[in-house]
């Protein structure tokens, strides 16, 4: 499954502090049909991330009912970001 969407970058402190940008509440549902086949433990779902011209390797987080992912620092100096900007990402689940 590959999903396309914009978002916010936002900072959340726990369980680690770092950016993350929320999948919209659409996507997240889509996302959850496959979470039992995919999900590694703790509600996780390892991903293949673009933004930009930059690609990686991460999981998603479950919170509050959507699904969080997490932007690396090398990430976001590649792409010259800062907190708050609107970026286009995809994501590629399985």
């Amino acid at each position: 499954m590959i999903l396309d969407f914009t978002g916010e970058i936002i900072y959340w402190r726990g369980p680690s502090p770092y950016w993350f940008v929320a999948v919209p509440p659409e996507q997240s549902e889509a996302i959850k049909l496959l979470a039992g086949q995919v999900s590694y433990g703790w509600g996780c779902i390892p991903v293949r991330a673009r933004l930009g011209t930059t690609e990686w390797k991460t999981s998603l987080f479950p919170k509050d009912g959507r699904y969080l992912v997490p932007i690396r620092v090398s990430v976001q100096r590649a792409e010259n970001l800062a907190l708050e900007d609107w970026v286009a990402l995809q994501i590629e689940i399985g």
